[in-house]
């Protein structure tokens, strides 16, 4: 095992030509380098849409073949139209039924023995245990990302124990395992899971062009939002609550939630949004363009991140963030530099985190929405990711 941990990717292998004085590695010229097939296994269309379409677009315009296997999405669409091959398979998102685990490790590796894939990439916890599995059967390289250790994971019990296994069982022949941040690499090294080499990635990084800087709002009143799926994990009642406290006392303040609203929270929502403490805006497809109309980012999650990309794009567009001290979230706030950071599960810390914001004055908010871009742009440019994915094709 690979016990070695940087902050940039480190790659190992018998295609490397050498390396240069500064340690950096060498590979071959990519235009001698054959075209592969690559497969990408996710649990839905908004994981690789959102968070992977430049390396999808980078291997298509490489030559390469890409694949795609996700339950159905209407991002999907979109992938397929700049040249992805679209694989529809089933994967219930919240629930573990054996007959269930085993019919998609089955259909994955049908779907292996027809694409012939020569590198597979897999991301969440569904897509890389049973994709590392059926790829284990045809030798394929595959490579896992991890996103994030889930709730069934972080949380000691019988589900950990029994989850824990399984990543031991599936990763014994993984090529390599991409962590997010070093709390998911220790749980890793800590449960003894193998895995033949590792590298660490600025989470999912952020498209700086996408997502460019935007003139902070003028104006007065302040509006905070919350851009997440309605968990309450991430965060949710605690914004709430914090939301309700804030408005007795500034009725100018405005508080935005927008995201995908799971069932156990529509009478919640409703509630606060009948009473104007928040303003409920859905699912939206154009995050960029709805952030920027906002003063601040927040996100009170103890939820397992990887590292969260709602935070990255809210300081790629220079917006100030409020979050936890809590991995994956922590990494991207510099306490009083570009935002506040809070203790996980705490209302009245947020309370006093949203007034200290309230506080400083406009050129100081701006300040901070400005040290957020560039925080951004020297530690989480989404290129570094797609050289990486790159590389890793050209290994294989």
């Amino acid at each position: 095992m690979n016990l070695n941990f940087v902050d940039k990717p480190v790659y190992r292998n018998s295609t490397m030509t050498g390396v240069t004085s500064a340690g950096v590695p060498t590979f071959p010229d990519v235009s001698v380098i054959r075209k592969r097939t690559v497969l990408f296994l996710v649990n839905r269309d908004i994981v690789i849409y959102n968070f992977r379409q430049e390396i999808v677009e980078r291997l298509i315009a490489d030559g390469h073949e890409v694949h795609i296997s996700s339950p159905y999405g209407e991002r999907i669409d979109d992938l397929v139209r700049i040249g992805a091959v679209f694989h529809d398979i089933e994967i219930q998102q919240r629930k573990m039924n054996p007959i269930q685990e085993i019919r998609l490790i089955e259909a994955y590796k049908k779907l292996m023995e027809e694409v012939k894939p020569d590198i597979v990439f897999g991301f969440t916890i569904k897509p890389n245990t049973y994709g590392a599995i059926a790829a284990r059967k045809y030798h394929i390289p595959f490579v896992a990302n991890i996103t994030g250790l889930g709730t069934a994971v972080e949380n000691p019990g019988i589900v950990q124990k029994a989850l824990v296994c399984l990543y031991k069982y599936s990763f014994r022949d993984v090529r390599r395992v991409f962590f997010q941040n070093t709390a998911n690499r220790d749980f890793f090294l800590w449960n003894h899971i193998r895995v033949n080499d590792y590298a660490y990635l600025p989470g999912s990084g952020v498209n700086l062009e996408r997502f460019p800087l935007c003139e902070y709002p003028k104006g007065q009143g302040i509006r905070f939002a919350f851009v997440s799926r309605i968990l309450k994990e991430k965060g949710i009642e605690v914004f709430l609550e914090a939301a309700r406290e804030i408005r007795k006392r500034h009725r100018d303040v405005e508080f935005h939630v927008c995201g995908f609203l799971e069932s156990d929270y529509d009478g919640a929502l409703e509630e606060y949004r009948i009473s104007g403490d928040i303003i409920y805006h859905g699912l939206i497809r154009d995050v960029a363009s709805f952030m920027k109309e906002m003063h601040c980012i927040v996100l009170p999650s103890f939820y397992p991140e990887g590292i969260s990309n709602v935070l990255l794009e809210a300081c790629a567009i220079g917006r100030p963030i409020i979050t936890t001290d809590r991995a994956g979230c922590r990494e991207v706030v510099e306490d009083g530099v570009n935002g506040f950071m809070i203790p996980q599960r705490n209302t009245e810390a947020l309370v006093e985190a949203l007034e200290r914001f309230l506080k400083l004055s406009a050129a100081d908010k701006q300040r901070m929405g400005l040290n957020a871009r560039h925080k951004v742009e020297r530690e989480y440019d989404r290129q570094v990711v797609v050289e990486a994915y790159v590389r890793e094709v050209e290994m294989s």
